[in-house]
């Protein structure tokens, strides 16, 4: 990948994340638009951030390097949505960190699939 095509492959990462969290999400049990529009505003804010960097260590020191920022970027960007979804999300069956975990896991690993074809 070059520097050039990072919009598009953000746009897509984006797009594929907030389709797979909204689906887990209705698995779950979420049914209220409040938390439905949290989930996709959480995404919109955290996202961009984790593929931006994983794409810029991809291409300026390799995959070893990349893998490692982004165990590190994931890892952040749970406890961040955790906190945001204690804060804001009006769905209580689960504990709002483990439905961050719930949710980044699914769109992680879905993620990888799909950039596998």
């Amino acid at each position: 990948m070059i520097i050039n095509d990072l919009p598009f492959e953000m746009l897509k990462c984006l797009i594929c994340t907030i389709i797979i969290e909204i689906i887990i999400s209705l698995c779950i049990g979420i049914r209220k638009k409040k938390d439905f529009i949290n989930i996709f505003l959480v995404n919109v804010m955290t996202n961009p951030i984790v593929t931006s960097v994983s794409v810029y260590y991809n291409i300026k020191y390799g995959i070893v390097e990349r893998n490692i920022a982004l165990i590190i970027l994931e890892i952040l960007t749970i406890i961040v949505e955790g906190f945001i979804y204690k804060k804001y999300l009006k769905y209580e069956k689960i504990n709002p960190y483990v439905l961050s975990i719930i949710l980044n896991c699914f769109s992680y690993f879905l993620g990888e699939i799909i950039n596998l074809f």
